[in-house]
């Protein structure tokens, strides 16, 4: 097994992290907070004090952050890792970027002969501690073949969407503005039949075991149900980030998504109102206060 860098330590990155290290993989990570590498370090993982430590010329550095200025920052400058991995290197890029920055360090890497590999994820932080995910790919043939075995050690299963470098994550932002606009459904859905009487676990329970049979409907259903709002599998704030990054990617290519403005707004006013932290199933609380429902989002679990 290859040492390999691993940047990005949050609920997701540490539980893939902590997954390759089971698998027999040497870690050097990085994150801007180190306590959070603590437990990866007690199970073996090295703890590298800049980006740039992560890389071993010629290896193969993971990240998995936040947005579009994080991966930024540790990919350039005197800190970053880039020029550093150099020829024959490869970025494994598993967060939830834009295409438009995909396109970009594509072709700074190439500059390094580093390869640009993306392969962003669908799942929550249990999916990943279970070696669950799935996983989207696209990159060059041969940089998919090194990686497959990282790849492996971390999903249940790899979509292939070719060489095009930010294919991958645009195929991650469809899933995404797909689980939005299907947690607003359900928002707007479970507040009509509690307006009408219907109580919120027994709706939940006939729809997720009928008409919407299906781990996205049955997982955010249960969530508004019981009101799991905290702690987040997947903030407000992030949630936000990735339908701003589906209208930018909208705009670039001309095409008109109306419920992505929609959703844009719903999670805005949730930030506003200091949900930001909140599970992004929590906007049911902005439907609720439409309604005139008692919302009370202080004892929110």
């Amino acid at each position: 097994m290859e040492s390999i860098g691993f940047i990005g330590l949050g609920k997701m990155g540490s539980a893939m992290a902590g997954s390759l290290l089971r698998a027999g993989f040497k870690l050097q990570v990085y994150n801007r907070t180190p306590e959070k590498a603590a437990a990866l370090v007690a199970q073996g993982a090295k703890l590298a004090h800049e980006p740039s430590d992560t890389a071993q010329p010629g290896g193969i550095v993971i990240t998995m952050l936040a947005n579009d200025r994080a991966v930024e920052d540790v990919v350039d400058g005197d800190r970053g890792f880039v020029e550093r991995l150099g020829p024959g290197g490869i970025h494994l890029s598993m967060s939830t970027v834009s295409p438009r920055l995909a396109h970009r360090l594509a072709e700074q890497h190439e500059r390094y002969g580093v390869e640009y590999v993306a392969a962003p994820v669908f799942g929550r932080p249990e999916a990943a501690a279970a070696r669950k995910l799935w996983i989207c790919l696209s990159g060059s043939t041969t940089a998919k073949q090194r990686v497959r075995p990282i790849l492996d050690s971390i999903g249940q299963g790899t979509f292939d969407f070719g060489e095009e470098s930010a294919a991958a994550h645009v195929v991650k932002l469809t899933g995404n503005f797909l689980l939005a606009s299907a947690i607003e459904a359900l928002a707007e859905a479970f507040v009509f039949g509690e307006k009408n009487g219907i109580d919120r676990n027994s709706l939940a329970d006939v729809l997720g075991g009928t008409l919407f049979a299906c781990p996205a409907y049955q997982t955010y259903a249960s969530a508004i149900a019981q009101q799991l709002f905290r702690p987040a599998g997947f903030t407000v704030e992030l949630g936000l980030k990735d339908v701003d990054l589906v209208l930018q990617t909208a705009a670039d290519s001309r095409t008109p998504l109306p419920l992505a403005g929609l959703l844009h707004d719903r999670f805005l006013a949730a930030v506003a109102k200091g949900r930001g932290d909140f599970d992004w199933s929590s906007v049911w609380l902005e439907s609720a206060e439409n309604a005139g429902l008692s919302v009370d989002d202080k004892h929110v679990e």
